[in-house]
């Protein structure tokens, strides 16, 4: 019988087995996919944002957050550094404080440690999908399409739905479920969203600095600030990916929510109307939207004119309205986007939801309801911010569950 078998050779599932195999124990990992780590492959553009220094409690999200501060505790961006330094690869810090390896290749991360698997004897096996977990007295009955293995201990690192095309799945949830366990509903984050607005494609490939604004139904206000995208089934960047988790709330109850876009965040309402009115020539017959132009991309001009039925307007028009011009500014300052969805798993770079991690014991990763019984990363109802949050829990839990078993 092996001591511990890891479903899922990912970024928790690795780290499990190393620190475990450092303990002595006898280690197998069972991967679905035909190589390993097929997600940290893609993370970081390639690069792999492995980790990020100031690892807050408020930049990760649960139905329990009492769990992840105690996941957490004395587990900080050091612990990971040490460990990574461990087995070889050295970090670099970048800005807001992402972690990537001095290589700055995703490939780097992989391979240091599967060789380290490979230097401490644990056996790693590709293509294997198991379908079915069982409890039989002391130990676990792993099921899958080349046998049947027995282990003292069962680490469930299978990750969540995200990213299907790269093997993001739910068996690891449903494997939990049939042990018992209490699954919180997961939906997609960290995700592009689409909307149902016309025109869409006039558009698309506009991307501009900006700040995103989204008024929830208990009337908190969340403010995003970077890239926005705009596209032919509705928006993306980084500010949008980072709204995202709380606009999917939000559709819970609502078909559709509005957006608030500032088109130019570095300037004040004030300070843009000053700016343009600078540039207004009186009785000049030139039009609005090549006038415009100066100022802001030329795809968004009509849709910033046209709710203000201002797209035929000339320079002159507006010389002698000037009210006509604060509701420009204002239109730029506040551009309403309506968003009714996202694109969904497959666009998605994490999954919420998943085991209820009040079933599950914080400082070792260990089943409340099975011994032997552990779950760590994505499969746990945790997710965090984009910026290498989500692997640095993904880490600490491997390094809390490794030291347990």
């Amino acid at each position: 019988m092996i001591d511990v078998i890891v479903i899922g050779a990912g970024a928790s599932g690795l780290v499990t087995a190393i620190v475990s195999a450092r303990r002595g124990k006898r280690v197998l990992i069972l991967e679905k996919n035909n190589k390993v780590g097929k997600k940290l492959l893609a993370t970081g553009n390639g690069k792999c944002n492995i980790t990020n220094q100031r690892p807050t409690l408020e930049r990760f999200y649960s139905e329990n957050p009492k769990f992840i501060h105690e996941v957490f505790n004395g587990y900080g961006y050091q612990s990971i550094k040490q460990f990574f330094k461990s087995i070889g690869l050295e970090l670099i810090e970048a800005k807001e404080g992402k972690v990537f390896p001095m290589s700055l290749q995703a490939s780097s991360v992989v391979e240091l440690l599967v060789a380290e698997c490979q230097q401490l004897g644990v056996e790693i096996r590709c293509e294997i999908e198991v379908q079915q977990v069982k409890k039989v007295a002391n130990s676990y009955e792993i099921t899958h399409n080349k046998g049947v293995e027995k282990s003292k201990a069962l680490v469930i690192a299978t990750g969540h739905l995200s990213a299907p095309q790269l093997g993001g799945v739910d068996v690891g949830v449903s494997f939990a479920k049939r042990l018992g366990h209490r699954i919180i509903k997961p939906f997609p984050t960290l995700v592009q969203l689409t909307s149902p607005m016309k025109k869409l494609d006039r558009m698309a490939g506009v991307k501009v600095e900006s700040r995103v604004t989204l008024k929830t139904k208990d009337n908190k206000i969340v403010q995003k600030q970077g890239d926005v995208l705009f596209t032919s089934y509705g928006i993306s960047g980084l500010a949008i990916l980072d709204i995202s988790r709380f606009v999917m709330v939000e559709l819970f109850s609502k078909k559709s929510v509005i957006l608030s876009i500032d088109l130019m965040p570095k300037m004040s309402h004030e300070q843009l109307l000053a700016l343009m009115r600078k540039s207004l020539v009186k009785k000049s017959s030139k039009p609005l939207t090549t006038w415009l132009q100066g100022f802001i991309n030329k795809k968004l001009i009509i849709p910033i004119l046209e709710p203000l039925k201002l797209e035929n307007a000339t320079v002159g028009s507006i010389t002698s309205n000037i009210k006509e011009l604060e509701k420009i500014v204002t239109e730029i300052k506040n551009f309403k986007f309506e968003v009714n969805g996202s694109k969904g798993y497959k666009g998605a770079e994490v999954a919420t939801g998943g085991v209820d991690t009040k079933e599950v014991n914080p400082k070792i990763m260990e089943s409340k309801k099975h011994k032997g019984l552990y779950f760590t990363g994505e499969v746990l109802d945790v997710d965090g911010d984009r910026g290498g949050f989500n692997l640095h829990f993904a880490w600490v839990c491997g390094l809390r569950a490794g030291k347990s078993i």
